[in-house]
């Protein structure tokens, strides 16, 4: 059974993206004084009174607009309201009930999910403000004043909403999850692939660039596994990231990248790799994980005899430092492709999680040295004595030698390539650490 899920809606402004930060404990959704920030869905796990359940974070609903993101707005709140255990309708108490306020409490009542009334910026302390009272009008039962910004009363909105949780039950674990972060420049079809593998318009998709804002978790099932697809915010040239939304948006997705266990770097085929699409995968080699190239748009490029495999060529040039990362030729909006992409994730990460025992490393290192001698240099010739896997994602080996002056960066390559040629290690960066005789650490 999954955990109880709480959604946090109401109109635009009024502070739930800041009260959903404060419940998680962390700065996770972006929070600015512009109302519309919060656009997609945002996920996040979150634990009262020894219960774990998950919040999310939707973008304001606005009842009667002509906008088209605020009307996707709308449609994605309604999306978690339909999936909800538990909504929470953040209002404020500053501005009192307004007639948007009054459309939304209709709109829960007709969902028939438990709803509990939340009243923010009720930030001073002492006797009940008295506009409090004003809120009984919505019809939700009780309102609960909170602060989002000092944590006033966020204990008894999190009591009230467990009252409506079903029953506990072993919480399943979730250490077979794979962390997917779909990353690439705006407009590249990061959330339509996203929305072809789940089957639903679960993230906005728009020719707008810059539609997506935060890094959006989405849990998925299949017979393949089990995923959390981590959609971001496309990555744009510094010199065009203006806003401080946008610049929060970079910083998210490079975040993402961390906690990701797996990247699809989206590239747009017709485009080809350029130099963004470098320096994006240049974050997620740098982060050491685990990559899978996406070339999107494939069914709008005009094909002939040998066209994908000059494109392969073309992209493996280009990317050349991530060499080991395998190449899928994908349509998002056909579908085309999309279903090998889950051997692919889980076979690059079974390769970044591997563990080779010291003594197949060795034989391997005995053998690389018979094949090709080690560097001499001023008549010193370089002395490797073993080698030793010391972690995964990504896999990091120490080398153990008597210089490491003498241990040049080509001969470092060399043995990389040897382990591979042996073991495999598809889709991960691999790290080899140099520690030469005396070395403390």
């Amino acid at each position: 059974m999954s955990r109880p899920l709480i959604a946090i809606v109401g109109r635009p402004n009024v502070g739930k993206s800041m009260l959903f930060n404060k419940l998680i404990g962390q700065r996770l959704s972006i929070v600015e004084d512009t109302p519309g920030v919060t656009r997609d869905r945002l996920y996040a796990p979150c634990e009262w009174r020894g219960r774990s359940f998950d919040l999310v974070d939707t973008g304001g609903i606005e009842p009667s607009t002509d906008s088209e993101i605020l009307l996707f707005m709308r449609e994605q709140a309604q999306i978690a309201i339909d999936a909800a255990d538990v909504i929470v309708l953040v209002t404020d108490i500053r501005t009192g009930v307004t007639a948007a306020d009054e459309d939304v409490a209709a709109m829960l009542q007709r969902s028939r999910k438990p709803v509990v009334l939340a009243v923010n910026k009720a930030d001073a302390t002492g006797p009940t403000d008295p506009a409090l009272y004003e809120f009984y009008s919505l019809g939700l039962g009780d309102p609960i004043a909170v602060s989002a910004v000092h944590g006033h009363g966020t204990g008894d909105l999190l009591d009230a909403c467990m009252a409506h949780f079903p029953p506990e039950e072993e919480d399943e674990e979730e250490d077979d999850v794979i962390r997917v972060a779909v990353i690439g420049k705006p407009n590249v079809g990061k959330s339509s692939l996203i929305n072809r593998i789940l089957g639903e318009k679960r993230v906005i998709v728009s020719d707008v660039a810059g539609t997506t804002r935060d890094a959006v978790d989405t849990p998925f099932e299949n017979e393949s596994g089990r995923y959390i697809f981590i959609d971001t915010a496309g990555i744009r040239r510094k010199s065009k990231v203006e806003e401080r939304v946008e610049k929060f948006s970079v910083m998210r997705a490079q975040l993402a990248i961390e906690r990701a266990d797996v990247c699809l770097i989206l590239i747009d085929a017709r485009d080809g790799v350029t130099e963004q699409d470098t320096k994006i995968a240049g974050l997620a080699h740098e982060a050491g994980k685990a990559s899978i190239i996406v070339v999107n748009k494939w069914d709008l490029v005009e094909k002939e005899t040998g066209t994908l495999e000059k494109m392969r060529r073309d992209v493996q040039r280009d990317l050349g430092f991530m060499s080991y990362a395998p190449i899928l030729f994908i349509s998002a909006m056909t579908g085309q492709r999309t279903e090998k992409l889950f051997a692919l994730i889980n076979h690059v990460n079974e390769q970044t999680s591997m563990r080779i025992p010291t003594g197949q490393l060795n034989n391997v290192l005995a053998d690389a040295q018979m094949r090709v001698q080690p560097p001499t240099d001023k008549g010193r010739r370089l002395k490797i004595y073993y080698m030793t896997q010391t972690g995964i994602r990504p896999p990091c080996f120490v080398i153990f030698c008597n210089s490491k002056e003498l241990f040049h960066f080509s001969y470092q390559r060399y043995l990389e390539n040897q382990i591979r040629s042996v073991f495999g290690l598809e889709g991960t960066p691999v790290n080899l650490v140099i520690r030469q005789k005396g070395d403390r650490e």
